[in-house]
């Protein structure tokens, strides 16, 4: 064996570290015993099982902490030796990409990021979890090491460059021995510039990977001390004499399975890993890499914007074909919201919902400060923004192409989150009874939805275009993970057209980080099955976005009929745009480019000419509009006219403040209403399916002014504009 080889086994040898570190599980359980044992650069942790039941030692591991030396005296011999026990690894770290980090406030506890996940992790001694940190970093380096040396240039010796073909060729032609070698010393000069320029990006690229992580265990630490200082206040709180003792020891209701489900923090909990879907699925890394906007070859005329009179459409047959006739009649609508008449307060999100924590974040009560000048039953109907697309949808089915159909109706199916990027304020919850109306002949639709349910909080829709009709019911269902708060839409979305097609298809998964520290964001990712009645359907997969991710918002997906074939291929992002290519890419060779063939089926419209604080898009700052004639139409239940939405949207934020409070006050009475038998004046609910459907009339109510039996749930005129 040579010296080289015996340096790395002592290496290996005295990095190869055990013992007893305690991890943060999440608030129920705190911070919990566990068996580390770091060898061959993979970090893994296992559960303590009573006193004398710990991970088996190898020979050769050096045991950190004196408790951890104890506890490894007591294990019988036999144990130590025993090959056929496997206790069951409950993580695993590979430590060649992780960094680490020490606590600052804290001398015990440090932190180990993987990209992924953080561990939270507290030694027992200051100088344990130095020992801890030091085998770590030289575990660390001994795989940069042996990483530099089979990546990097050699900086003594150059890469040798071939010129005998070069030579050959030089003196078939007749030049002299000068001239060859004046040659081949200028090949030999650019190739050195070039293994220089590659030796930089090298060190560029490592040093960047680096920082970003360091950076990233920065922001975790930061975390991490806001999440402790918060526990103690409150348990300091609860232990006080101002709360009854219960608090302090428990009681019978509050079981350990309730508190381990109150809230965990975005660490690694001893719980299964997540699943991930891989982004190279249906196309290669390299397809949709870097790139920012997507250039093509051709495009489809007036693909993202609704069609004109003149509009024609490209489908996958290079057909030409007349979209639907926009004759409709023009409505001025505003483009910009009222300057508001009040300075708004700076309240902190993290301050609020930190005494909130493990609680359906629905029921929680915000001030409205934290709310957009929308409410939820506005937000369904934002979705329809790109109806045109649905139009479009139609006449395809019309003439026969029913492939386009399904195309353009996976593209509106997309194109409903494309508003939520950058709106990081909430929606009003409604009432129980509200209601709103959206009359939009410009766009050929008309749409009505209710809030059904006060608990769970349920809203149900109904959306009539040319051709087809929409229709679906949603309930959220929230969970808060410390850092981030993540929604789960339940219902079911129903497209029908005129010619008996039905689509039916749930929304994704979204969302919102740094609720603690940094810029609030929100993100889509999941899959979605829009699923046809007859021989057509279509999968999307929203692509989570992960630290290193340079091209976000990522959704692929393919059409395909019943017997599983791939007929076209989707790609996009759900916050710009989204093309087609008429066969399966993922069949094809990594140096094949999609864009080269792909057709834009739709685009995000262009920022409102007026910006608003809310980075609300030009179709939502008309929602809550009051056009004129249209409040003696309304009734009394109408988003429009709710006063706490409407002071805000004023910038009148006290009066928004008292008259949101007075609103949820009553709002309290509504479950009890739920109970005694309520139900909705628009819509029924389907025992058989536990879906909501729109029983009809609304318009008709409408027509003839007659809102007989509309509670008057707000209580309070409102004005149509606000009020100088």
């Amino acid at each position: 064996m040579d010296g080289m080889a015996k340096e790395k086994i002592v290496e290996a040898s005295e990095n190869n570290v055990s013992g007893i570190l305690y991890k943060w599980v999440n608030f129920g359980k705190g911070w919990r015993p566990r068996w580390f044992s770091l060898q061959d650069g993979v970090l893994s942790y296992y559960k303590i099982h009573g006193p004398n039941k710990i991970h088996a030692i190898s020979k050769g591991i050096r045991i950190i902490g004196e408790e951890s030396r104890k506890l490894s005296k007591k294990q019988n011999n036999y144990y130590f030796s025993d090959e056929k026990r496997h206790p069951k690894t409950y993580g695993e770290i590979y430590i060649k990409i992780s960094s680490f980090k020490a606590s600052k406030s804290d001398e015990r506890k440090f932190y180990i990021f993987t990209g992924i996940k953080t561990l939270h992790l507290r030694a027992e001694t200051r100088e344990d979890r130095q020992a801890w940190m030091d085998a770590l970093r030289a575990t660390k380096e001994s795989f940069q090491r042996s990483w530099a040396d089979s990546v990097a240039l050699p900086e003594s010796q150059e890469i040798a460059i071939s010129t005998g073909t070069l030579r050959k060729r030089l003196t078939e032609e007749g030049l002299s021995e000068e001239a060859i070698r004046d040659c081949e010393d200028i090949m030999n000069s650019e190739f050195a510039v070039l293994q220089q320029q590659l030796r930089l990006l090298q060190k560029k690229n490592i040093h960047l990977i680096e920082k970003l992580r360091q950076l990233q265990a920065e922001k975790m630490e930061l975390e991490a001390k806001v999440v402790d200082e918060t526990e103690n206040s409150m348990h300091g709180a609860h232990c006080s004499g101002e709360s009854m003792p219960e608090d302090c020891h428990g009681t019978d209701s509050d079981t350990d399975e309730e508190k381990e489900t109150r809230v965990e923090v975005e660490a690694d909990t001893d719980e299964e890993d997540d699943v991930y879907f891989d982004t190279t699925e249906f196309l290669g890394a390299d397809a949709l890499s870097g790139q920012s906007s997507f250039k093509l070859s051709r495009e489809s005329p007036g693909a993202g914007s609704p069609p004109s009179r003149s509009a024609t459409h490209v489908d996958g047959a290079n057909t030409v074909m007349n979209v639907v006739d926009s004759s409709y009649p023009l409505i001025e609508r505003r483009k910009r919201l009222p300057e508001p008449k009040e300075i708004e307060k700076s309240v902190s999100l993290w301050s609020l919902i930190k005494d909130n924590i493990g609680k359906d974040l629905t029921k929680v009560c915000l001030p409205v400060y934290f709310n957009e000048p929308i409410s939820f039953l506005q937000k369904c109907f934002e979705d329809m923004e790109y109806s045109y697309l649905l139009d479009r949808a139609y006449e395809y089915g019309k003439q026969g192409n029913y492939l386009m159909r399904v195309l353009h109706v996976a593209a509106f199916a997309v194109s409903g989150y494309a508003s939520s990027e950058g709106r990081t304020c909430k929606p009003f919850n409604p009432l129980l009874g509200e209601t709103y109306e959206a009359d939009y002949p410009d766009k050929g639709i008309r749409f009505i939805s209710e809030k059904v349910s006060h608990h769970p909080m349920t809203i149900a829709c109904h959306c009539e275009g040319r051709g087809w009709v929409f229709w679906g019911d949603s309930t959220l269902k929230s969970r808060f993970w410390g850092r981030s708060i993540q929604l789960d839409p339940i219902g079911i979305l129903t497209l029908k057209f005129a010619d008996g097609e039905v689509f039916q298809w749930s929304k994704v998964t979204t969302s919102i980080y740094n609720i603690i520290l940094g810029k609030l964001y929100c993100e889509h990712y999941g899959t979605m099955h829009i699923q046809g009645n007859r021989q057509l359907s279509c999968k999307l997969k929203f692509k989570e976005q992960s630290i290193m991710e340079r091209n976000p918002h990522q959704v692929q997906g393919y059409v395909h009929d019943k017997t599983g074939n791939k007929l076209a291929t989707l790609i996009g992002r759900w916050d710009e745009s989204m093309y087609f290519v008429m066969r399966d890419i993922a069949e094809k060779s990594r140096s094949y480019d999609p864009m080269s063939e792909a057709v834009l089926l739709w685009r995000k419209n262009p920022p409102p000419e007026f910006p608003t604080r809310y980075n609300l898009t030009s179709f939502a700052i008309t929602l809550n509009e009051i056009t004129p004639g249209l409040q003696e139409k309304l009734p009394l239940t109408d988003s429009r006219l709710r006063p706490d939405q409407r002071h805000l949207e004023c910038g009148e934020y006290e009066l928004a403040n008292a008259e949101k409070l007075r609103l949820e006050q009553n709002q309290r009475q509504a479950y009890r209403l739920q109970e005694k038998g309520w139900q909705p004046r628009w819509f029924k609910r389907e025992n058989d399916r536990n879906t909501y459907r729109y029983l009809g009339g609304y318009w008709e109510a409408r027509e003839n002014a007659h809102w007989e039996g509309c509670p008057h749930i707000f209580g309070l005129n409102v004005p149509d504009t606000c009020q100088d």
